[in-house]
């Protein structure tokens, strides 16, 4: 067990997992949690508390480092050379896997679709060229399916063997227990006294493995806390139907690297599913959304992006403003990373890039917000 220490608590509690599942040490852990007072004295919140995974890692942070850890892990026990994965343009997830697999010695595949612009978009863009990831980008999901099809086949002749695929966000039953562990993690921090155990938490819902893996771990633990599902997607990728789908995967997956782990049932009373703030399309920035990351910048020094994690928090101050909002403790998971990139950016330039990628960097192109 010496592999593993408390800064993943969940193989601790559950060692046939350490056996199971091999992990890549990427992530800096625990994560930070402070009070927003500021915020929270703006509304009804007075106990509003932040759980911060942006500085989860300084090379690139944010809630993807967690489902790597245990995805890179895999590949890298395959001794997989590329692994292939999937988002838009602007995929934070895609970006994560590129810079953390070059940490590993593989190289990444991005395929990825079109989306609205960005001022993330485009630095995701520059760092992923930077690690010397792979893009490609598909007008549609009917081209995105047989140009992955393509990619692999002709990587598979090369190499003599496929890419290691990692789904959308990753969020597969194995990423989506590196978020089981974060709710572990909490449970510490509550325990050690640095924060009041809440009573919801409050996380953007893009693929589903941060708010599935967080439901699973308080079930597992027993606690009276409620996960909010903000989504910023469309309908049909975030809803009850496909949570319990990959809530039920990750707890098979889990019983079966450690039998003690407990049978959760469903998440039907521990997930509650939030469409209001999602704005009708993918990156489409918000009005509540412009104005959460304002106050969160101005009042607690906290950079937050209009697609994600400022629709979160959107909810949470729209929610504190209603009867809605519990009496009790209440806790925003930042997602977004906060390391610097500069210094990727600056290694890589629009020219880098494919063709049908450069568009983003035209002077007419429009640019949101984030």
């Amino acid at each position: 067990m010496a592999e593993f220490d408390d800064r993943r608590p969940l193989f601790e509690h559950f060692p046939g997992l350490a056996a199971a599942l091999p992990l890549a040490r990427l992530a800096t852990l625990p994560t930070p949690v402070r009070r927003l007072a500021k915020l929270g004295a703006q509304t009804t919140a007075t106990s509003l508390w932040l759980k911060d995974d942006g500085p989860s890692s300084p090379f690139y942070g944010g809630n993807k480092v967690r489902k790597l850890e245990l995805l890179l892990g895999a590949a890298r026990a395959q001794q997989a050379s590329k692994v292939l994965t999937f988002g838009y343009a602007g995929s934070n997830h895609a970006t994560a896997t590129a810079v953390h697999a070059s940490r590993l010695g593989m190289r990444s595949i991005s395929i990825l679709l079109p989306q609205l612009n960005a001022g993330y978009l485009r630095k995701n863009l520059l760092v992923s060229a930077a690690v010397g990831a792979e893009l490609h980008q598909y007008p549609s999901k009917s081209a995105l399916y047989f140009g992955t099809a393509v990619t692999i086949l002709r990587h598979r002749l090369r190499d003599r063997k496929s890419p290691f695929v990692i789904a959308p966000g990753g969020s597969s039953p194995l990423g989506t227990i590196g978020f089981v562990n974060a709710a572990y993690e909490l449970a510490e921090q509550v325990e050690a006294g640095l924060l009041p155990l809440p009573e919801r938490i409050y996380a953007a819902a893009g693929s589903l493995g941060t708010v599935v893996g967080l439901g699973i771990g308080v079930a597992a633990l027993r606690l009276p806390v409620k996960v909010v599902a903000v989504r910023v997607v469309d309908e049909r990728f975030v809803n009850p139907a496909r949570a319990l789908a990959l809530w039920r995967k990750t707890v098979a997956l889990l019983r079966a690297g450690d039998a003690t782990f407990p049978d959760v049932g469903d998440p039907s009373d521990r997930m509650e599913f939030r469409g209001e703030f999602f704005g009708g399309e993918y990156a489409r920035t918000t009005a509540e959304a412009a104005e959460a990351r304002r106050l969160a910048g101005k009042l607690e020094d906290l950079d937050l992006d209009v697609t994600y994690t400022a629709k979160a928090l959107a909810c949470v101050l729209a929610d504190a403003r209603t009867a809605r909002f519990p009496e009790g403790p209440v806790l925003f998971w930042n997602t977004c990373n906060s390391s610097n990139l500069s210094g990727l950016v600056a290694d890589s330039q629009a020219t880098d890039l494919p063709r049908r990628l450069r568009r983003y960097f035209d002077p007419g192109e429009s640019l949101g917000k984030n």
